[in-house]
């Protein structure tokens, strides 16, 4: 049994204001294999007391001083990659080698990243009669998720303290040892007492005391939509900044000039990315209703390269829903695809015959989906795809469109013009054309229930920013 009991709060690791401690399940076996604390509204308040006393000197510090702590992170975070990677495995079930090279690297990346746009950001332009500064915002409160335990830690952790921001950090309580990993390695990075702060806790207690607490600047959360909303309304009261990435529902549009087996093979695997838990996800497939028939025979030719089993063996390509309460969601939606009238194309309920435990869910393919069946329009967060099949290119669109969410869009044509008109008409904040690779460097955010405010890059380090105007 692994104990972390202890908050990093004020440079040190310290123990909790009042025991109180949860068992961190391993989804592939369902054993529980490590221990945390969960923290309550005392604890929050002395990471924010930490943070606000640190803010009025680390805001101070000159950009040189900002580039070596983040190297110096950044070379701690290479020398532990390996042990980054096994954790996220055991404590969400990500297969080994995705987490060494996907999960664990582009964690890494936003660092890259937040060090590369610092170096070059002028903090202040001269513009009309006046002088526009740039400052850090102040303290900030950030909730991040289970599903990219690492990646969204690192996606905000990065860029506020690249601009000169302290920080209190709630990780997940499903995934939360990984981010106490990193809080060691930014420990060793000589950061000033404070500047970075770790609290463990749930949504309700520790997420809800930092969204609402007045001494905290601005709040970023990475979660549902409905986290999203609750911490809004916390916040609200306080009039802090509230960045949101939240839930998704993508659309994958495939037009009648593409390749379709190609582009519905790499579309049943992007669909399943990370388990098919992955916000913006394409697990809507948009295909000619002339080509059904060819599009279900490569979907399940898909499916049927995808390997099952323990995550720990590097050439698993799918491990278990994160727990026993997501395996049952994804499994009534399932069984609402197929008391809906959908066509069952590959997967379906139950556990894969090759595993007899473990939170394994069948990769799962429908057809014949209309877009008001559930499968097409809650956020599933598992290895479900639903074909919906379209007559006219403004029927796809429209029906891309119809979401609540607008995270992101996916569009497949030979034509890159012809694709990027009709990725100019979809209302999401990032849209990939013909398979385009994940970047950093560009925004990353949401229209509608996606969410507000963006990450990566320039745009999400000057979220970290306010902004003041000289005159005179």
């Amino acid at each position: 049994m692994i104990d972390k009991l202890k908050f990093y709060i004020d440079g040190a690791w310290v123990d909790p204001a009042a025991p109180s401690t949860l068992g961190i399940t391993n989804p592939a076996t369902e054993e529980t294999f490590a221990r945390i604390s969960l923290g309550s509204g005392h604890d929050v308040d002395r990471a924010v007391t930490a943070a606000r006393r640190a803010f009025s000197a680390y805001s101070e510090v000159g950009v040189e001083e900002r580039l070596s702590y983040l190297h110096r992170i950044i070379d701690g975070f290479k020398a532990r990659l390996p042990e980054l990677a096994r954790t996220m495995t055991l404590e969400m079930g990500a297969p080994i080698t995705f987490a060494t090279e996907r999960q664990a690297t582009v964690a890494l990346f936003h660092f890259e990243e937040a060090a590369r746009v610092l170096a070059r950001y002028q903090f202040e332009e001269p513009m009309g009669p006046g002088i526009v500064r740039r400052e850090p915002i102040g303290v900030c409160g950030l909730i991040t998720p289970w599903n990219w335990p690492l990646n969204q830690v690192a996606s905000k952790v990065a860029p506020a303290l690249a601009t000169g921001c302290t920080v209190v950090l709630k990780p997940s309580e499903i995934a939360p040892l990984s981010a106490m990993l990193l809080a060691e390695i930014i420990h060793d990075a000589g950061l000033p007492a404070g500047v970075f702060n770790l609290v463990n806790g749930d949504g309700p207690t520790v997420g809800e005391a930092i969204a609402a607490h007045p001494g905290i600047d601005m709040v970023s959360i990475t979660g549902s939509t409905t986290a999203g909303v609750r911490v809004a309304k916390l916040a609200a009261d306080t009039v802090k900044r509230v960045a949101q990435e939240l839930g998704g529902k993508s659309a994958n549009i495939i037009l009648p000039d593409a390749d379709l087996k190609a582009a519905v093979i790499a579309g049943v695997h992007a669909c399943y990315t990370n388990g098919g838990q992955n916000c913006q996800s394409p697990t809507r497939m948009l295909i000619p209703r002339t080509l059904r028939d060819a599009a279900f025979s490569a979907a399940r030719e898909a499916v049927a390269t995808i390997r099952l089993g323990d995550p720990l063996d590097p050439a698993t390509t799918m491990g278990p829903m994160v727990s026993q309460a997501q395996f049952e969601k994804v499994q009534a939606l399932i069984q609402s695809g197929l008391d809906e009238g959908a066509t069952l194309v590959a997967g379906g309920t139950g556990r894969p015959a090759e595993v007899n435990h473990g939170y394994y869910v069948r990769p799962t393919v429908f057809g014949d989906v209309t877009p008001q069946m559930r499968i097409a329009r809650e956020e599933i967060f598992g290895p479900v795809l639903s074909i919906i099949s379209y007559d006219t290119e403004d029927e796809a669109i429209d029906i891309a469109n119809d979401t609540p969410f607008g995270l992101a869009g996916f569009v497949q044509s030979r034509d890159r013009e012809h694709a990027r008109a009709v990725a100019n008409r979809i209302r999401a904040g990032r849209v990939y054309l013909n398979g385009a690779p994940f970047d950093r460097s560009l925004p990353f955010g949401g229209y509608k229930q996606s969410g507000n405010g963006r990450e990566f890059g320039v745009f999400g380090f000057e979220e970290y920013l306010e902004v003041k105007a000289i005159l005179g």
